[in-house]
């Protein structure tokens, strides 16, 4: 496993601008959290790089951007205004505090918790006599809806009832008419989104991985039944493949197969991925197969017709869906958990980020900032950089070790240093992040 623990990685990313409490000022709101200038950027180069590898890379994938705020008709269709998309919750009847039962359990040494019935977790409360946190008894287990109500329009009524979106999935189902009508796509074809989603988790916890405001990286794959099985394979070897492609190493990647009783109500299939993080194998992704149900169900409950028609004449059918999902957020969380490292031996901690990842590609700085000449070269050198390169920072604040230390924990593969050899030469010094070796090369040659 990883040897960053939850402090670790919660530590830096405060202290290095990666990623704030949300409402900090305020004492916080629990499960929100607030990206600063080197989270938002780490943010942003697994995007692209997702959008790359699934979407500009292939000729099958159309993109979408989905509104948050959907008729609440959706949501029905769907099924997630029913029992199917609830937790389960237990209140602490002196303090009115409230948990969610499954996770109480597994806090109190019960395994397989969230695999246990609502009359199950009830009777186990019971016999072991399992408290709450502050020592008082629970109630009787009961089921809570994840989703946000929320009002849209200057009248607060039932029939100005909204939610925000629980997930992506839905707003790529009622635009696939319309993507078919405007693009003509071939079949099988993609949707795909990034996207932020909601869900009003009962007892948010471990830092960014369990939180009520998150983005999900994610495609509905619309094929003929007859081809689902081979593409869910497909997509699972996708999944290693992007992976890797981000610096996880595929040891700790872990398949789950979900059996029928715990998938979700419109899945057949799905296979959850996990990564061993140091508090534990959690899911990061998953694949699933979702029939054709989404389509059918909004057919139904729309009268809109989801037939896909074969452009050889053939018959028309109602696709089947292959789903691939990425969290976006328990991603940046298992790369930042990847790349920490602790090195004893030069005694330092440092990101061993992925190039194409890291927020801050080089740092340019004068050997001494006191120093008018070298000053004047090095923003000469850094402006050229950053002019060429895109993620390129200035840095002349304190001495040079201490500076070196700053962006290596920060994940900056290069240092470039102006130094008094550039003034007679035009050569700099760059120094590696991962194997702490200095060159000197010219800076056309970075």
């Amino acid at each position: 496993m990883s040897n960053a623990s939850l402090e670790d990685l919660t530590s830096l990313a405060k202290r290095r601008g990666f990623i704030f409490q949300g409402s900090e000022i305020y004492g916080g709101l629990a499960g929100t959290w607030d990206y600063g200038p080197l989270g938002v950027q780490l943010k942003r180069n697994v995007q692209a790089a997702w959008w790359k590898m699934f979407v500009e890379d292939r000729d099958d994938m159309y993109g979408l951007d989905s509104a948050i705020l959907m008729n609440p008709k959706v949501w029905e269709a769907s099924g997630h205004t029913g029992a199917g998309f609830a937790d389960p919750l237990v209140e602490d009847l002196k303090t009115g505090k409230r948990y969610r039962a499954d996770h109480l359990l597994e806090d109190n040494g019960i395994e397989n918790a969230e695999e246990m019935t609502q009359e199950q977790m009830d009777n186990t409360i019971a016999e072991q006599g399992i408290v709450s946190p502050d020592g008082n008894k629970l109630s009787e287990v009961r089921v809570f809806n994840l989703m946000f109500d929320t009002h849209v329009g200057p009248i607060k009524d039932d029939d100005s009832k909204a939610y925000l979106r629980p997930e992506t999935a839905q707003g790529m189902f009622v635009n696939y008419k319309n993507i078919v009508d405007s693009m003509q796509p071939d079949m099988p074809f993609g949707l795909a989104q990034i996207g932020r989603t909601f869900r009003n988790e009962i007892s948010p916890r471990e830092f960014i991985f369990r939180v009520r405001e998150f983005e999900i990286m994610e495609f509905e794959y619309f094929l003929p039944e007859n081809m689902w099985e081979e593409r869910f394979e497909h997509f699972m070897e996708q999944f290693y493949k992007w992976s890797e492609s981000v610096g996880l190493d595929k040891n700790k990647i872990h398949e789950l197969e979900v059996p029928e009783e715990d998938r979700a109500h419109y899945s057949k299939r799905t296979v959850d991925f996990e990564y061993e993080f140091s508090f534990g194998t959690k899911e990061i992704g998953a694949v699933a197969y979702r029939t054709d149900f989404d389509l059918k169900n909004h057919a139904k409950h729309s009268g809109a017709n989801m037939t896909y028609r074969p452009k050889d004449g053939s018959d028309g059918f109602v696709p089947h869906v292959v789903e691939p999902t990425f969290g976006l957020d328990r991603f940046l969380l298992a790369i930042l958990a990847e790349a920490y490292t602790n090195d004893e031996k030069n005694n330092r901690i440092y990101l061993a980020l992925p190039e194409h990842l890291a927020p801050v590609k080089l740092c340019v700085g004068p050997l001494k900032r006191n120093n008018l000449e070298l000053v004047e070269k090095a923003r000469s050198i850094y402006k050229e950089l950053q002019a060429k390169h895109g993620r390129v920072v200035w840095d002349d604040n304190s001495n040079i070790g201490k500076r070196y230390r700053r962006q290596d924990e920060i994940g900056t593969p290069q240092c470039v240093t102006i130094d008094f050899d550039t003034l007679e030469d035009g050569t700099v010094t760059v120094r590696d992040r991962d194997t702490l070796e200095q060159s000197r090369i010219s800076p056309s040659e970075l």
